[in-house]
């Protein structure tokens, strides 16, 4: 069997075998009990959207993989957390994927932890839909708070 190889990237090659994953960014089947619905937008430093990111969630017993579409967007359909959304980042450029964390409210104490002008960038916004909205910001204004592992 002969591999296809993606683009090169700082964080690769991926080979065509390994990025598709059949569930993809359906962590949870659809009428999970709670499931709810994460989108958000990945942008660069200079505020353009990021077309081919690959991002990764992974709660216990649920794991998801979506890459980004040509407009930075990106989709999960998980299970709602009981604190939070652990949201891992891969992008050209980045030598090392990107950690961060997704809440859907402010109450956990570990946001009181992280300077109040940068709190909001770790909570998702609630949608008129019921869906939550995320996004990535690399540098800027906004800039999501990345942590260490």
């Amino acid at each position: 069997m002969a591999l296809t190889v993606t683009p090169s990237q700082t964080i690769g090659p991926f080979f065509a075998h390994a990025l598709p994953y059949a569930e993809g960014p359906y962590a949870v089947p659809a009428g999970h009990p709670g499931a709810i619905e994460l989108r958000g937008t990945v942008y660069d430093g200079a505020g353009a959207p990021v077309p081919d990111a690959l991002l990764e969630i992974c709660l216990p017993g649920v794991f998801g993989r979506c890459a980004t579409d040509a407009a930075g967007g990106y989709h999960f359909r998980t299970a709602r957390p009981d604190s939070y959304i652990p949201l891992l980042v891969f992008a050209r450029g980045l030598l090392k994927p990107l950690w961060t964390r997704v809440y859907l409210d402010d109450t956990d104490p570990f946001l009181a932890t992280v300077r109040e002008d940068r709190r909001g960038t770790l909570v998702a916004a609630a949608q008129d839909d019921g869906s939550y909205r995320f996004d990535v910001r690399f540098q800027g204004e906004g800039e999501t708070v990345f942590l260490a592992v």
